[in-house]
């Protein structure tokens, strides 16, 4: 497979350690500032249904996690899991009255949960910066139960040409505009590149089924500039 950042581990996690606390901005302008009604579309097409467990990994600040619950009313339990601890505490103060949330500070490539443990398996705009998205993947694959359901949202490739052409153009500027607002512009350069380099939606449908997963579609949103990726373990 591609992988993008295996000797580069250490520049990808100061990037989020450097601007933890700027992350929600970060995806507002990485989505033109539609990313909250990509998560809402994202936990609707999950259905998810009370009485169950979510594993939330690259959870940042804990939104997917959140809508998660909301939809289910509080009746189930979401587990956090980032290997940014900075941001996990942004996601527990947000969060701290929600005995159904949990948070670990622990790397997606290398689960702390056993075996078919969880119904659900989240990832939003995270599995792109693993070094290994294969191993990833496999976990995702390991805690499941037989049953459970994988979802992934994240920017992709832009189909419509003219589309292309602009969002092109205004990546290009989100470093200057990063420095500006966030003070930094070399966590924007990363993101814009890593995006870029990532696969195309019907590659990385292959990709998920290489681990087994069965019933692997996609979805695409606004275009194409983030898709959606769904898959079961049977």
């Amino acid at each position: 497979m591609k992988s993008y950042h295996t000797n580069n581990e250490r520049f990808v996690t100061k990037v989020f350690k450097d601007v933890f606390d700027k992350y929600d901005i970060m995806n507002d302008l990485m989505s033109l500032g539609v990313h909250r009604i990509w998560k809402k579309k994202f936990i609707d097409s999950l259905n998810p249904q009370r009485n169950t467990k979510l594993i939330d990994v690259a959870s940042g600040t804990g939104d997917i996690a959140k809508l998660f619950l909301k939809k289910v009313q509080f009746e189930s339990f979401a587990y956090c899991v980032d290997e940014n601890q900075g941001m996990l505490n942004i996601s527990k103060k947000k969060n701290y009255r929600s005995s159904s949330m949990k948070w670990f500070c622990n790397d997606g490539e290398k689960l702390p949960f056993k075996d078919n443990y969880f119904d659900y398996y989240t990832i939003s705009f995270g599995i792109r910066n693993f070094s290994n998205i294969n191993k990833a993947l496999h976990e995702a694959y390991r805690v499941l139960k037989p049953g459970g359901r994988f979802l992934c949202l994240e920017f992709s490739k832009v189909q419509n040409d003219l589309l292309n052409q602009f969002y092109k153009l205004y990546s290009k500027s989100l470093p200057t505009i990063g420095k500006i607002i966030v003070g930094k512009s070399e966590p924007y350069e990363y993101l814009v590149s890593s995006i870029e380099k990532f696969y195309n939606q019907e590659d990385f449908l292959k990709i998920i089924e290489k681990q087994n997963f069965k019933n692997v579609t996609f979805k695409n949103l606004n275009g194409g500039i983030a898709a959606i990726h769904s898959a079961w373990k049977v």
